[in-house]
């Protein structure tokens, strides 16, 4: 009978953490989709050769990859990475040089 009790206190726990783990998912699933969302209209800006369009797409891009790692759901590495990586994709577009100074 103890270990009745016992069993019902931790069946509930788990089923709270899942219910949290889910909706934990659901709010990380929709961060990660944003920031994809995003990823792929610059990409499509940049395809274009459309630098005006292709700058805003980068700014927005880059805060969503900032939100998103403050919320912890991409790891820093990760999003600096992501981050330097579309950066080197618009310069080489455009042609931006960094003047050494």
């Amino acid at each position: 009978m103890a270990e009745e009790k016992k069993n019902a206190v931790r069946k509930s726990s788990a089923e709270k953490r899942h219910a949290q783990s889910e909706v934990r998912r659901l709010r990380n699933k929709a961060v990660k989709s944003t920031c994809r969302t995003s990823a792929k209209k610059f990409v499509a800006a940049v395809q274009k050769k459309d630098q005006e369009a292709a700058k805003a797409a980068l700014i927005a891009l880059q805060h969503e990859y900032d939100v998103a790692q403050r919320k912890g759901v991409m790891h820093r590495n990760a999003v600096s990475r992501k981050k330097s990586r579309m950066y080197k994709l618009y310069n080489v577009t455009f042609g931006v040089v960094k003047t050494a100074e």
